[in-house]
Parts: structure tokens; C-alpha cells; sequence
């Protein structure tokens, strides 16, 4: 009897035994073969960039602009950023919480101690007098009990958790991807907004002169006074533009300082320019079948069809009897002196089973709400995929058409600057009507801003290519290597359920 019982406990364990689902048997992130590279410009922030397939991710995917002031910053990120500091104590506890439940695979032992007065009188004895007997009670005792897994929902509940602290440990990850990329990202825009506030500035300059060329044409008769008022609107309208840009600058100012744990009152000590940052020449293009191995938010939700696999196990063996052990060795005497005396001794030993006859259905009830939970978890996990393969491709397009803006906005830039020159001297000999100097002035100042955009959007669509493929989280050490991923014993097979149908 004792080896069967043995062997139920060691080779049974009900429920599916969980399988991380295959990656998608995709070759590539687009329909049509993509572009080892994509376009160059003669400019800064123009080169090409190389896609190169299965080039690994350093963890520290950021340091590939060359920017120390962007490296320090991070690091200020990192090291002070409150909702990082959450994610990695939400580890910490699920950890806690799966060590707690490993406690169940082993007895508990509970020691115990009383002393009682008591007074008896003999009338309960059945006596004519009224006697009364006073005396001490003392015991001590060891009580034993334990709850035999024959169905392995105790192994199930335990992986369960140790599920649960996988998910943590990738929702940490994601926060510190997050957090890194919203820095970088933070960074590049407020370059961008810099250059284009000093680009409006000179653009200012530029308006301003041409207004006291416009004017003294009028006071010769060269100008009428519609092109003087042209001109002071066109000033104004060029002013107006500044304070919504020095808005989104203070703004981004005030986004780096909340990303680094600073009040919107300390200075960050550090300014960010685009000429500061080196655009990777070569870019990762992870392989499709390594791409859900590598995205956090993918592991989160393997973690959690995991989960909610092992519940199903947990539910199913609620509904069989369950089987346990208990145990009590103690002493019972009249004095504490003579609690270790011969003839005190008292212990007692039981096993019992108990199956559920009736409960109204809960039991089974809760077994279909926990198959409905794998259900809901496998299809958030399978539109996780495919948001992950969508990141990618966007991510990828982005850059290619980022180079190409570019060169064609330095293309359209020099260009207006061009007619924008021969426009004014033209116009200070009366060659052509101030309309049209008015026409190629504006071309070239909204060219000037788009070029600035232009540049930054290639920086800001590197930082989402490598957020999209993961950051490059495997390559660092800074969460700690423990794992938790629940390995079942060779003993143990699948008793309820195929391996694909967790029914």
C-alpha cells in the first residue's frame, strides 16, 4: 500500500503539463525582401545604416549613439526611476511567494505547551459529599501534519507561482526597456526642438532684415505698403511659432527629469544636441523565430498562459480526494517536573481521506473558469506575438523611409535656399514683384524645419527598432540570474488532457 501511494505522489500530477507555444514560421518581417540598407545623405545624421540579420543586441543598446551625456543620463534613470525600483520588489515578492508554497511539500511540525488548575468536585463521581479535588494539569506535545500531492495539486500551485514570478521578472525587464527607450527618445526630441528653436531664431533674424529692406523700398517707391504689411506678418507669424516650441522643449525637459527621479525643479545639468549623437551605422534585424524569445511582453504572456495552464491542475485536483497524515507525541502529567517521567507519554497517529460529494457545482464550475482563463490568456498571448512582428516591421519601414525624407529634404532645403537667395537679390533690383520673394521665403523656412525633423526622426526610429526587438535584455546582469521556470520531474506524465487541449 505504502509504495503505491508512494508512486501516486511521485508520478501523477493532473492537469497539462505546460508547453511554450512555437514561434511563428515566418522568414521575414515583410512581404518583399527588405533592403540591406537603407539611403544616404551629405549630411549629418545622413549616413546609411546596414540591416544586418542575427546581429546580436548589446544589453546596453544606447551606448551605440556615442553619447556620454545620453550614457549619464541613463544612468541616473536607472539607478533612481520609482517605477523600476516597483518592478524589481513585485520580483522580489513573487519570488517570496513561490518559496512560501514550496513549504507545503514538506510536513509541518507545530509544538505545543499548556498548564491548567482545575477543580473537581465528587459529586460528579456520584458522592454524598461535596468533596471538591484540586489539581495541575501539564502537557506537551509535537504535532505533525502532512498533506499527501497524490494528484500534484500542490506541485501545480507551485507552478502557478513559480509562473507568476517569470511574469515579474519580465514585466521588470519590459519596465527597464521602457524606460530606457522613453530616455533616448526624450533626448532626440528635445535636440530636435533645440535646433528648431535656433533654426526660428535665425529665421527671425533673416524676416527682420528683410522687413528693413521691404521698408526702405517703400520710402524709395520701390515697395507698396501691402508688401511692408506682408512682410510684418510673415515676422509675426514666424515669432508666434517660438513659444509653442519652447512649451514642448520645457516639456521634454520635465519628462528627462521625471524619467531620471528628479522634481520638475532640479537642473539635469546636461543639454542635448543632434551633433552630439552618432548614428549606428549597423543595425539588428533579429531572426522571427528569435524575436518571441526576446521580447519581454512576449515572456509575460508565455508566463501567463502558463499560469493559468498550471490553475487548470490546481482546479482538477480540488475535485479528487484528498489525503493526509497527521501525527501527535507528547507527555501529560499532574506536575511540570514530571512532564519527561515514565507512564506520561501520550501520542496518537491518523490518515484521512477526503473526497468533496456536494458542493453545488463550485468545484467544477471553477475547473471551466480556469479553462476559460488558458483560452483568454493563449489569445492575448498569440496577439502579443503579433504585435511584436508588427513593431518590427513598422520599425523597419520607418528607417527606410526616414533616410529617404532625409535626403530628400536636404534636397528640398538646398534647393529653397537657392531660389530663396536669387529671389532676394532679384527683388532688391525690382526684377521680381515681392509676392514671389515672399512665396520662395516661406518654401525655404519651412524647409529648414523639415530637415531638422528629418534628422531627428532617424535617431528616434533607432531607438524603436532595438525597443522593438527587445533591447537586448539577455545580454545584461543586473537582474538577478535566479530562475523560475518550473521544470516537472522526469515521473511525472500528463494525466488529464492532451498536450495541445488543455482539457
Amino acid at each position: 500500500m505504502a509504495s503505491t501511494v508512494i508512486a501516486l505522489v511521485g508520478g501523477c500530477a493532473v492537469g497539462p503539463d505546460f508547453h511554450p507555444p512555437s514561434a511563428p514560421a515566418a522568414e521575414g518581417y515583410t512581404p518583399e525582401p527588405l533592403s540591406p540598407h537603407t539611403a544616404s545623405a551629405d549630411i549629418a545624421a545622413g549616413a546609411a545604416q546596414n540591416f544586418v540579420k542575427g546581429l546580436d543586441i548589446p544589453g546596453q543598446w544606447w551606448t551605440l549613439f556615442h553619447s556620454e551625456q545620453l550614457n549619464n543620463l541613463i544612468a541616473q534613470a536607472l539607478k533612481n526611476n520609482p517605477s523600476l525600483e516597483a518592478a524589481q520588489a513585485a520580483l522580489r515578492q513573487a519570488r517570496e511567494n513561490v518559496y512560501a508554497q514550496e513549504g507545503a511539500f514538506l510536513p509541518a511540525v507545530s509544538g505545543s505547551a499548556a498548564a491548567t488548575r482545575q477543580q473537581v468536585s465528587s459529586a460528579e463521581f456520584g458522592a454524598t459529599s461535596s468533596t471538591s479535588f484540586l489539581y495541575n494539569v501539564f502537557n506537551a506535545s509535537v504535532n505533525v501534519s502532512y498533506t499527501l500531492d497524490v494528484w500534484g495539486g500542490i506541485r501545480r500551485e507551485v507552478e502557478s507561482l513559480q509562473a507568476q514570478a517569470e511574469y515579474q521578472r519580465f514585466v521588470l525587464e519590459a519596465t527597464y526597456l521602457t524606460l530606457t527607450s522613453n530616455v533616448v527618445t526624450a533626448a532626440v526630441q528635445e535636440a530636435s526642438l533645440r535646433a528648431q528653436i535656433a533654426a526660428t531664431h535665425e529665421i527671425i533674424k533673416d524676416e527682420t532684415e528683410q522687413l528693413d529692406i521691404v521698408r526702405r523700398q517703400f520710402e524709395l517707391g520701390g515697395a507698396s505698403g501691402s508688401d511692408v504689411l506682408a512682410q510684418e506678418t510673415a515676422l509675426a507669424q514666424e515669432k508666434a511659432t517660438l513659444p509653442s516650441l519652447e512649451k514642448q522643449l520645457a516639456q521634454e525637459r520635465d519628462l528627462l527629469r521625471a524619467l531620471t527621479g528628479h522634481l520638475p525643479s532640479d537642473d539635469l545639468g546636461v543639454d542635448f544636441d543632434l551633433a552630439t549623437l552618432k548614428l549606428p551605422a549597423d543595425l539588428p534585424v533579429s531572426l522571427p523565430s528569435k524575436l518571441v524569445e526576446q521580447r519581454p511582453d512576449v515572456r509575460e504572456y508565455e508566463a501567463l498562459l502558463h499560469q493559468a495552464s498550471a490553475q487548470i491542475g490546481v482546479a482538477t485536483a480540488n475535485m479528487l480526494p484528498q489525503f493526509n497524515i497527521t501525527a501527535q507525541y507528547g507527555s501529560f502529567a499532574t506536575s511540570a517536573a514530571s512532564l519527561l517521567s515514565p507512564g506520561t507519554t501520550v501520542w496518537n497517529a491518523a490518515a484521512g481521506v477526503t473526497q468533496p460529494l456536494f458542493e453545488g457545482g463550485t468545484l467544477l464550475h471553477k475547473r471551466r473558469a480556469a479553462i476559460a482563463a488558458y483560452d483568454q490568456a493563449a489569445a492575448q498571448y498569440r496577439y502579443t506575438v503579433l504585435t511584436a512582428f508588427q513593431n518590427v516591421a513598422d520599425s523597419l519601414r520607418a528607417l527606410q523611409s526616414d533616410a529617404d525624407a532625409l535626403k530628400a529634404q536636404l534636397a528640398a532645403e538646398r534647393s529653397a535656399a537657392n531660389s530663396f537667395e536669387i529671389s532676394s537679390n532679384q527683388y532688391r533690383v525690382g526684377g521680381i514683384t515681392y509676392l514671389s520673394l515672399l512665396n520662395a521665403q516661406n518654401s525655404y523656412q519651412q524647409t529648414r524645419i523639415n530637415l531638422i525633423q528629418a534628422m531627428a526622426s532617424r535617431y528616434a526610429d533607432t531607438a524603436a527598432l532595438f525597443q522593438a526587438l527587445g533591447g537586448g535584455w539577455w545580454n545584461r546582469s543586473d537582474v538577478a540570474p535566479e530562475t523560475t521556470t518550473w521544470v516537472a520531474p522526469a515521473t511525472i506524465r500528463k494525466a488529464v488532457g492532451s498536450e495541445g487541449d488543455p482539457r
